[in-house]
């Protein structure tokens, strides 16, 4: 789950045995790593068209909101057709593909786009699904799949903007993505996870409706402050990177953390650190801890909302991404909050504490 873009050997069992532990653990992360490795691809393949391609284009600003849209919004209808279809897989290769083939059509910088977002669309849905079908009662999973994402839109953008990067490679590396699914998937042996049957029974109970809104206000107001922040020392040194780093490994540890600690207390004491160091702004070390503590709810969120909708995780996926959307339209309107710097990122994480506490005490997980 990527911020939008702007101009993210066992022993053998008979058949009848359950598989052991050791075993379960590996297909797991062995899944974990590859759908993780592809949301990089995907993440910086469409990065890089973007800025090589689009940016500057008489198209772009249209292009930019199309893209968003197609890659964001349509994942809300994807994920019920992908909970629907069960073949998670399937939808996440052809993400791929689509993703790939837009960098065939970079003649025509409007079909370009809608097949590049959509492609991310389904590979992030495809992708997403399988994780949280294998994640069971652990968050780790799904965090270690959702950080990527930023590695490869910020090195699809520094890469785009030069020419140090050939762009036939990126088709090439997405076709690698693609046999890199088809080869986990096969190698399950029918043991590949299962979608629940569709059903959104018990989501519409009065806990539960106001716990998802909760959780769709909190994304809503991540996305917003994850392209609204703009640091005056963010170019100096190496605190771009580390701004990166943070928000990826803040994403990364959060799933653990709410393993070890449960999701209530991690969203609890992550967003109120968080709150203070946003208190100061021009201070690069506190900034980079206070994204990197904002971010350790990323899984916390998708997590809740699945559990929450067990017979549509998809379209649970696809809701939350629906938020980045519109926490990203501010943005691409022009709002400027940096004359609010010094307060404004602090009142926007000590929002999402108390909302996202109140959306955890409803569901009751």
């Amino acid at each position: 789950m990527a911020a939008p873009l702007l101009i993210i050997t066992s022993a053998s069992t008979s058949a009848s045995a359950p598989a052991p532990a050791s075993a379960s653990a590996y297909k797991r992360w062995q899944m974990v790593s590859v759908y993780s490795f592809a949301h990089f691809i995907v993440d910086f393949a469409c990065a890089f068209l973007m800025f090589r391609y689009i940016a500057g284009t008489p198209d772009a600003y249209l292009c930019v909101l199309l893209y968003n849209f197609c890659a964001f919004a349509m994942q809300m209808p994807i994920g019920i057709i992908a909970d629907k279809l069960n073949r998670n897989n399937l939808l996440a290769t052809i993400g791929c593909f689509l993703v790939g083939l837009a960098h065939a059509l970079v003649s025509i910088p409007v079909t370009a786009v809608i097949f590049a977002g959509i492609g991310n669309a389904l590979f992030h849905i495809g992708g997403g699904v399988d994780v949280l079908n294998i994640s069971e009662k652990k968050l780790g999973p799904l965090g270690v799949f959702v950080s990527p994402g930023a590695f490869g839109i910020y090195y699809g953008t520094m890469l785009g903007r030069g020419s140090a990067l050939s762009a036939n490679a990126v088709p090439l590396v997405i076709i690698v993505a693609m046999c890199a699914i088809y080869t986990v998937y096969k190698s399950q042996k029918g043991a590949y996870p299962k979608n629940a049957a569709f059903s959104l029974e018990g989501a519409g109970a009065p806990d539960m409706l106001i716990s998802a809104v909760c959780l769709f206000l909190v994304v809503c107001l991540r996305s917003f402050l994850g392209l609204a922040l703009d640091f005056s020392w963010k170019s100096a040194g190496h605190w771009g990177t580390a701004l990166i780093c943070a928000v990826v490994f803040g994403k990364t540890i959060g799933g653990f953390i709410a393993d070890r600690f449960g999701a209530f207390k991690t969203a609890l004491i992550s967003l109120a650190i968080a709150t203070i160091l946003f208190l100061m702004p021009h201070i690069p070390a506190a900034s980079v801890a206070a994204v990197l503590m904002f971010n350790m709810t990323m899984p916390i969120t998708l997590w809740v909302m699945a559990k929450i909708m067990p017979g549509a995780k998809g379209f649970a996926f696809g809701l939350l991404t629906f938020g980045l959307f519109l926490g990203f339209l501010p943005v691409y309107l022009g709002v400027d909050v940096s004359q609010f710097i010094s307060w404004i990122f602090a009142l926007i994480s000590a929002a999402s504490l108390a909302i996202l506490l109140t959306g955890l005490r409803r569901a009751r997980l």
